[in-house]
């Protein structure tokens, strides 16, 4: 199987976890759009759930599919988040927001009693770093907030490039809140739970790409098939 193949087939695995009358979170991405189209396979069929999508992309993807949408602030409390990563370690850490949703998946995923991941098998790494970790900041006082991002992370390990994302029209890419991201070049993370933490308490940063201790399984479709692992 091919990538998308293998996202398929995580996807579909995942389908087998929703119950009727679940309240789930939809995630972002390609691997969450699989999700969520076989999700509405289901929802056509009679299954009965209501879903929070965690972005305007999927929130119209879902309505296409004919899926029961609700928000956090009507259902504040989610059974299952189904969501992708872009990277994920040993220990089921994430590095998540290569789609730029990653601050309201992330109050999903908080939400929500279980997180299921599902991804292609190139996303399963021994150590977590080689995508850049996004961090999302509001634009009031970018240069300062991107030079503290820069000293917390030197002072953990050896920082790497930090680089605004600009959209193909070279503008920058502003995210779904209106925030800014910058991806953080860092090669590996060395210890993610403290780098999370470090992150969190600078001023201007709204959120980051770490979610640590959030996923409960990861669903991995690969070559030969689809592997379920769970969080000891």
């Amino acid at each position: 199987m091919n990538a998308d193949a293998q996202k398929r087939a995580a996807a579909a695995r995942a389908i087998e976890f929703v119950r009727p009358g679940m309240r789930l979170g939809l995630g972002t991405g390609s691997t969450a759009k699989h999700f969520v189209e076989l999700l509405g396979e289901r929802v056509r069929a009679g299954l009965d759930v209501i879903a929070v999508p965690t972005s305007e992309a999927t929130h119209a993807d879902a309505i296409r599919c004919g899926i029961t949408l609700t928000t956090l602030d009507e259902t504040p409390e989610l059974d299952l988040t189904v969501d992708g990563a872009d990277e994920i370690g040993p220990d089921l850490s994430l590095i998540k927001g290569g789609g730029g949703a990653l601050l309201r998946e992330k109050i999903v995923a908080a939400a929500s009693a279980r997180m299921i991941v599902i991804a292609d098998a190139g996303k399963w790494v021994d150590a977590l770093g080689r995508f850049p970790l996004p961090v999302e900041v509001t634009p009031f006082g970018f240069a300062a907030t991107r030079n503290a991002i820069d000293r917390a992370i030197g002072a953990l390990q050896k920082s790497g490039p930090l680089t605004q994302r600009q959209r193909k029209d070279g503008h920058a890419f502003v995210t779904d809140g209106g925030h800014w991201i910058i991806d953080a070049a860092l090669g590996r993370i060395d210890d993610p739970k403290a780098m999370a933490h470090a992150l969190s308490g600078i001023p201007g940063v709204m959120e980051h790409g770490l979610f640590v201790d959030l996923a409960q399984t990861v669903i991995i479709g690969g070559p030969d098939g689809v592997r379920i692992v769970e969080r000891s």
